[in-house]
């Protein structure tokens, strides 16, 4: 277990005599010494106190979960030496806008809350006709001399039932036989009824229920026997499987264009396999960890693939297994994920570029501890996202040379930035702040990849 930082010991007698000192204007070196002791005393605690608020902090984040990483709007101190344009804009009128804009919202209309009918794509619709009139006949009113017509707007009711996930259907085929030959006739099956005994609709309802709401087979055997239509356990899973089975196709053919995309974002999850727990029961496996890693990657056509791979190898080295599958000619692929070391293993070629999302989180856990230089960190990654959303639409090259124009000197000036404190002796390189500004400095090369090459993301967001 590591140790923590000694805290020098200090009686406090000798504190009260240096009380007594300090009032008279008489300091000896002892005095000196004993200063610089007490000094160094509160400068450890208030790292202490910093590091276990941010431990705290962290652990509210797992239990309860992260409410936002939005933060409050303010001014803060930029890292340019002098202010942009509008940066003095008055306070007043700022806040004067953000309260008619709060204005706007409150008068804005919420909707009544119901949905539409033609949201209800499943619902079975049935025709009803009035039972005493219909169009052209004479108004029911005796004082009335006119005629009715369809006003081709029905008035639409919805009503809602409770089925099991697979509803049966019992067909009574009559049987006929010949008194001598013993021939049987069975009756037809309706129009439309296939022999098939599970429908294709019934294997895609348990695959969904299985896998879509995460309910476990066992559970939904228990719901179809309560609801008079039992189906064991393991039909479901046969079931499921031979819906597997025709999907691979589909499976493979996704994984070849996922292996040709032009840009990948990876990560890993931690994940319980229970076949993998119990080989660390049985016998000692060189790794124990299990992930899910997904891989969200974006073709040259623009569309994005999700494929996910669960286990022991991390999403570096199951997206070294996908690229093996890549056609030479492409040259590597872009990945973009985090800094862990897990995600950039394998020993196929890849362009690397690294979260911003990643980096900005670092200084948003700590804020409270440091506004002014968090402040002045996240501001020019909100500058960058800023320019971001400015190229909507644009092309690649476009994209390109905007953030270059733009974001390029922010980033250079944040970088600026980030030297003069440790070359001033500002910040401890082992506090939290210090970590965290030792962690853009490091992942530069990777994080500003966006600024010398085309179609590089800012962040790791679709595969988080």
């Amino acid at each position: 277990m590591a140790k923590g930082p000694e805290i020098p010991k200090t009686d406090s007698a000798e504190i009260e005599i240096l009380i007594k000192r300090l009032k008279q204007n008489k300091l000896e070196r002892r005095d000196v010494e004993l200063i610089e002791r007490l000094l160094r005393t509160v400068m450890v605690l208030v790292n202490l106190l910093q590091r276990k608020n941010m431990s705290i902090k962290r652990l509210r984040d797992l239990i309860f979960g992260r409410r936002t990483e939005k933060r409050k709007t303010g001014s803060v101190s930029q890292p340019e030496d002098k202010p942009e344009e509008g940066a003095g804009a008055d306070p007043g009128a700022e806040r004067e806008a953000s309260e008619k804009s709060q204005r706007q919202r409150q008068a804005a209309p919420q909707g009544h809350g119901r949905r539409a009918t033609a949201q209800y794509r499943g619902a079975k619709k049935v025709e009803c006709r009035h039972e005493q009139y219909q169009a052209g006949a004479r108004c029911p009113e005796a004082a009335c001399p006119g005629r009715l017509y369809d006003t081709r707007r029905p008035n639409l009711f919805i009503q809602f039932r409770g089925q099991p996930i697979l509803e049966g259907m019992i067909f009574e085929r009559e049987v006929l036989r010949c008194s001598t030959c013993q021939e049987r006739y069975v009756a037809s099956l309706p129009e439309g009824v296939s022999e098939t005994r599970y429908e294709a609709s019934a294997d895609v309802a348990i695959v969904l229920a299985k896998y879509g709401a995460k309910l476990p087979f066992y559970r939904l055997a228990q719901m179809q026997e309560s609801c008079g239509v039992p189906i064991s356990e393991s039909v479901m899973f046969e079931r499921s499987e031979q819906v597997a089975d025709r999907a691979l196709p589909v499976y493979l053919a996704l994984k070849q264009e996922a292996a040709n995309g032009e840009v990948i974002h990876t990560d890993d999850t931690p994940v319980k396999i229970l076949s993998c727990l119990k080989e660390d029961r049985e016998e000692e496996a060189e790794r124990r960890a299990t992930n899910t890693s997904g891989i969200v990657v974006k073709t040259t056509a623009g569309h994005m693939i999700a494929l996910y791979a669960s286990g022991r190898r991390h999403a570096g080295e199951n997206l070294d297994r996908l690229l093996e599958g890549r056609a030479e000619e492409l040259g590597p692929p872009i990945q973009m994920a985090d800094a862990l070391a897990a995600n950039w293993k394998g020993k196929r070629p890849r362009i690397a570029a690294k979260c911003w999302a990643h980096a900005r989180r670092k200084f948003i856990e700590i804020e409270e501890s440091f506004p002014l230089a968090c402040g002045v960190v996240l501001e020019a990654i909100g500058k960058v996202y800023g320019y971001e959303a400015e190229t909507r639409g644009m092309s690649a090259e476009d994209r390109l040379a905007h953030h270059q124009a733009r974001s390029g000197p922010v980033i250079a000036k944040l970088y600026e930035w980030i030297e003069r404190p440790f070359e001033q002796r500002l910040v401890e390189p082992n506090s939290s702040l210090g970590q965290a500004l030792r962690y853009l400095q490091r992942h530069r090369l990777e994080l500003t990849k966006f600024l010398s090459l085309v179609n590089i993301p800012l962040d790791n967001n679709p595969a988080v």
